[in-house]
């Protein structure tokens, strides 16, 4: 899964070894870089505090550091006081135009592959999620572009221009837009990219759920829509995909519609500026499944 929130603009995000440099300039803490994290897309590394223990150093480009904590950061914290598996966040620094962060370590690595079991804690998770902001209302409601570009993803117009068939999709994906709300209702927290690779697991069970650079407010049942479009990617274990289709055909067409055209016009769109043409097809194959 590559669209999403966290890895818009990739070329902008500060380089592990500039991030630590901040982060001592500016606490006196000298992290150890160690390397790469395992799994995604978005540019985390490890380090390694002078006392020893490890976490993770990101980035977030363009943004203020004070969005992140009416956000992204009283989602987790919101989340963790619940006993929610995601990770604490141990320095969030703004470096120029950017947010550096440092993270817990949760235990784990990526899930290759979703099996039912692993389906089912995802499920649960998912469920754990709604109602946790009601009483949070500075965390921001998801926009859902369907009329409007993002910040970087769910552009329009690489599907206007791409060819026939993606140009159908946009006009499909606008009439959906056209007839929803521009923000996704509801006072659930939101993941906006929950999929399988975010899930971190020991021996096959899920210990974790990281990512949540883009966490906002809205309707849970998005993330289950996300990790259906995260399946997609590659094969899975039998019968798992029908299992997350059954689940989400018997959602509500106000709810199903407009969070399936969000994800098609993400992926879409990725496909056409950073994928093969053949990718491009394989993501209009599934977006077409529902619009």
């Amino acid at each position: 899964m590559t669209a999403s929130p966290q890895n818009w603009r990739r070329a902008e995000r500060l380089d592990a070894d500039r991030m630590a440099a901040a982060v001592y300039a500016e606490t006196g803490v000298r992290l150890l870089v160690e390397g790469r994290c395992p799994g995604g897309e978005t540019g985390a590394d490890h380090v390694r505090w002078p006392d020893g223990h490890r976490s993770v150093l990101k980035s977030r480009p363009d943004t203020r550091i004070e969005e992140l904590r009416a956000g992204p950061l009283t989602v987790c914290e919101v989340l963790r006081a619940r006993g929610y598996p995601c990770p604490s966040t141990e320095l969030a620094l703004q470096v120029d135009r950017a947010v550096v962060l440092v993270q817990q370590l949760l235990p784990g690595t990526p899930l290759e592959c979703l099996d039912h079991d692993g389906l089912d804690r995802a499920l649960a998770l998912n469920a754990s999620q709604a109602g946790l902001l009601t009483e949070h209302p500075r965390v921001p409601s998801m926009n859902l572009h369907l009329l409007d570009d993002g910040p970087g993803y769910c552009l329009h117009e690489p599907l206007r221009r791409h060819n026939r068939r993606s140009s159908a999709l946009e006009q499909r994906i606008r009439a959906v837009g056209a007839g929803h709300p521009r923000r996704l209702a509801g006072h659930d927290v939101v993941h906006q990219d929950f999929h399988h690779g975010n899930l971190l697991a020991v021996d096959g069970t899920v210990t974790g759920v990281v990512d949540w650079d883009g966490a906002g407010r809205g309707d849970r049942r998005f993330d289950l829509v996300t990790l259906r479009f995260g399946l997609h990617a590659k094969e899975q274990a039998p019968g798992v995909v029908r299992r997350l289709d059954d689940i989400l055909d018997a959602l509500p067409e106000d709810i199903l519609r407009p969070c399936w055209a969000h994800m098609s016009l993400r992926m879409t769109d990725w496909a056409v500026r950073h994928f093969a043409p053949g990718d491009v097809a394989h993501w209009l194959d599934l977006a077409e499944q529902r619009l």
